[in-house]
């Protein structure tokens, strides 16, 4: 962002403005600073910090500052090792010849926050209970391939595979994306589960940073770990803010209430830029906002349908009006960014008189009120989203209209984000399928593998296909993804499934999203990534 011309002529002269618009002195805080206290909100709240229990993007940035992973991911979103002391690859040795034996070589030395060791016993016993089926567990996708880990010496960790698996990096204990860290076998070894353990509101982790208090709906802190292998932080203590209105969090970032907001989006990029000794940081990401269907349910059985939805929202317009212009609207599920996308597929364009011949031809007759039926069903769909979000919900009423006038009526319900993220067990929105229309985001993982999100194997309660997409041809594609360690055969087969999840509207894709932060520009040494943002927090200071 540039500076605008007051503040330069200050900076030339070794002075700044402060937040009143008095000169201060280069070097020093504002005022509102709090040295070493990062405070920062995503405008959520959270049910449970274990991440082994939450597949959730805002429990993920907060396990990467305090959690334990083998790797981690730097600023161009490739691995590096954490706890493992090299990136296991062909090359190396630490792929075998046929793919299917992962070695891993551990730290020596390294001591969880509670002061015992680590070693290879936690990761075994992670796997463990990863697949203990008494455990809420979203998504067992990969882990469920691993038939046993041999631990030679207490320092190496051999994972045996039934097949070759892509996707092992994020997936087993990497920091990126929603996984499963390793867990401390010392402290959880004699319970028979771990969904209501004492652990999983006070985590003990391997990270930089530790838990130190969590006032349910208000706020998580964490301190700096003295413990941590590789030193200890410059921040001395991190303080997650539980906002969940995003009107709030505007005002909270003007009060400088707290120091970073991430994500936001572009409905309110024009009001954060303005802020005063506010900085804002813009660039491309790998979250897509999304409108998933209930394939399950009967009104869309028929293809023609699907695609009458899709036609009658004007994407473009939303990115443009409730936007400011930011975001990437395209048909693909994988950024623009990322190594496997397919830059091939045409958009898919805004038109209602298309929608309406759609559903014409497949028979859906209007009624006295302007509501489509066919064979005695209505096309009266139940929406569900999120509660805190005034953007999307302006998203919502735009569509509503659009879809009101090709003959469809929807009926809103909002719901927490604990609530509505809830695990299957636990009665969750999305993996219960309680909805037949939802709104939300999903993020692309390093390795690009989407077997999670619309392989049929994976509809809930064994996996995150929320939408209930089920066709043979993605399942092979993604099978065969899965065994291939080799990119140009991965986006070849990407491009495949690229394709037929936009033919068959699996998903509606509303548009890739730009990462934003706003942030106190007494901030220091901040360079996160698409995947894993706080992943580089060492020498970030306040």
């Amino acid at each position: 962002m540039k500076m605008r011309r007051s503040e330069a002529a200050f900076a030339i002269a070794g002075l700044a403005l402060s937040a009143t618009g008095k000169v201060r002195a280069a070097g020093t805080r504002h005022p509102y600073t709090i040295p070493h206290v990062l405070r920062y909100t995503s405008g959520s709240d959270l049910n449970t910090l274990n991440p082994l229990l939450l597949q959730d993007f805002n429990l993920g940035l907060l396990s990467s500052l305090t959690m334990a992973w083998l790797v981690r991911y730097d600023t161009n979103n490739q691995p590096f090792p954490e706890l493992a002391t090299e990136v296991p690859t062909l090359r190396n040795g630490g792929i075998s010849k046929d793919g299917k034996a992962i070695t891993f070589r551990l730290r020596k030395g390294v001591v969880w926050s509670d002061g015992a060791p680590f070693d290879a016993k936690d990761v075994v016993f992670t796997w463990k209970q990863v697949m203990n089926l008494a455990n809420n567990i979203t998504d067992r996708s990969g882990w469920d391939l691993i038939t046993r880990i041999d631990t030679p010496d207490p320092f190496t960790a051999i994972f045996h595979l039934k097949e070759p698996y892509a996707a092992f990096l994020p997936t087993f204990c990497g920091s990126a994306g929603a996984n499963p860290c390793i867990l401390p076998e010392h402290l959880l070894r004699d319970a028979p589960n771990l969904n209501d353990v004492a652990y999983n509101s006070n985590p003990v982790g391997i990270g930089p940073f530790k838990y130190s208090s969590w006032q349910r709906t208000v706020q998580i802190e964490m301190v700096a770990n003295e413990r941590y292998w590789r030193g200890k932080p410059k921040l001395e203590k991190i303080v997650f803010r539980v906002i969940p209105d995003r009107n709030t969090v505007l005002t909270q970032l003007m009060t400088h209430e707290v120091d970073l907001w991430y994500p936001f989006g572009g409905a309110y990029y024009d009001r954060v830029r303005v802020i005063p000794a506010i900085k804002v940081l813009r660039r491309s990401g790998y979250i897509y906002n999304h409108i998933d269907l209930n394939l399950d349910r009967s009104v869309f059985k028929e293809v023609a349908v699907r695609e009458a939805l899709r036609y009658a929202v004007d994407r473009q317009l939303i990115v443009d009006k409730i936007g400011h212009g930011i975001g990437i609207v395209q048909e693909s599920v994988m950024a623009p960014s990322h190594p496997l996308y397919d830059p091939h597929i045409p958009k898919v364009p805004f038109d209602l008189n298309k929608a309406n011949a759609l559903l014409d031809g497949a028979g859906w007759k209007r009624g006295a009120d302007g509501i489509r039926s066919k064979n005695g069903v209505r096309l009266s769909l139940n929406v569900a989203a999120t509660t805190g979000t005034p953007d999307a919900d302006a998203q919502i009423a735009l569509i509503q209209e659009w879809w009101k006038e090709i003959g469809i009526e929807t009926e809103i319900h909002r719901y927490a984000p604990p609530i509505f993220f809830a695990p299957y067990a636990n009665g969750g929105i999305v993996y219960n399928g309680k909805f037949d229309v939802i709104f939300f985001a999903w993020q692309n993982d390093t390795v690009g593998d989407l077997t999670n999100i619309f392989a049929s194997k994976d509809i809930p309660p064994s996996g995150q296909n929320d939408e209930r997409y089920r066709n043979a041809f993605v399942d092979k594609k993604l099978e065969a993804f899965r065994h291939t360690y080799d990119l140009s055969r991965q986006r070849e087969l990407s491009w495949d499934v690229q394709r037929q999840i936009v033919k068959d509207v699996a998903t509606i894709v509303m548009n890739f999203r730009e990462d934003m932060y706003g942030f106190n520009d007494d901030l220091q040494n901040f360079h996160p990534n698409a995947v894993t943002p706080f992943d580089d927090m060492m020498n970030v200071d306040i």
